[in-house]
């Protein structure tokens, strides 16, 4: 979909240890919005250490070509000067697109990205121009809300986004059959792995329990996800509805 996308999922997967916390909000209107962080200071430092100085400038050069402010992706291809699609309805997304690198005491600490006032219309302009290349998101973005009620499908409980955006291609780009390989890249990689559902109007009502899911306070909720449950086909859930259905006041 974007190259400068590629870019950040490159240098997000080339690291280990990761924790990924996002938080979606709901609005009234029925969009909703993204902000993802992903904290790699502690693996960052581990490889900084481990990392000969003559391969450091190799191994994280392409980190200093991310920006240390929110910009748009729109804009970073612009500047590039490889936009990537002429279409009105893509780069309308683009420009709601936001990514940026975060440093602590000059040194790398992690990634964020945010999507700004999503409509539905959003979501389906971005789906249908990233058909190959999954932007690497919390799935429940996706979920169908209408502004008062949120449906869930748990399904999403998983990180088929991030699997996606960190699968091997062959020689014509498409993606390799490695599953077990992608899992045990998973498990291995991301130790933490949340989401924060946020309502602009108190929760009236929940139906539906799943063992990854709880009620935070009266505007939100949270989603933590147990990776290594999650790739194990014999593990149980106590409890696994389907669906959860959140009404809003």
């Amino acid at each position: 979909m974007i190259k400068t996308l590629l870019l950040f999922a490159v240098a997000l997967f080339t690291l280990q240890s990761c924790n990924v916390n996002s938080e979606i909000t709901y609005h009234k209107d029925a969009a909703s919005s993204l902000a993802m962080n992903i904290d790699v200071r502690e693996f960052m430092a581990e490889m900084k250490a481990m990392t000969p100085d003559s391969l450091n400038k190799k191994e994280f050069g392409d980190l200093d070509k991310l920006p240390t402010t929110w910009t748009s992706i729109y804009e970073l291809e612009k500047k590039e000067g490889k936009l990537s699609t002429t279409n009105p309805d893509s780069i309308k997304v683009m420009k709601k697109i936001f990514m940026k690198s975060n440093k602590e005491n000059n040194e790398y600490a992690g990634f964020s990205l945010k999507m700004d006032h999503f409509t539905k219309a959003d979501y389906a302009s971005l789906n249908s121009s990233s058909k190959d290349e999954k932007l690497p998101v919390d799935q429940n973005v996706f979920s169908d809300w209408d502004g008062k009620t949120l449906i869930i499908d748990t399904d999403n409980f998983n990180l088929k986004n991030l699997e996606k955006a960190m699968a091997s291609k062959d020689a014509d780009g498409n993606p390799e059959e490695e599953s077990g390989k992608t899992e045990g890249m998973m498990t291995m990689f991301f130790k933490k792995v949340g989401t924060t559902l946020k309502f602009e109007n108190k929760i009236k009502s929940i139906t539906g329990k799943h063992d990854w899911f709880k009620q935070i306070d009266d505007h939100s909720v949270r989603i933590e996800y147990d990776v290594k449950a999650m790739y194990d086909k014999e593990a149980k859930l106590k409890n696994a509805d389907k669906k959860i259905i959140i009404v809003t006041q």
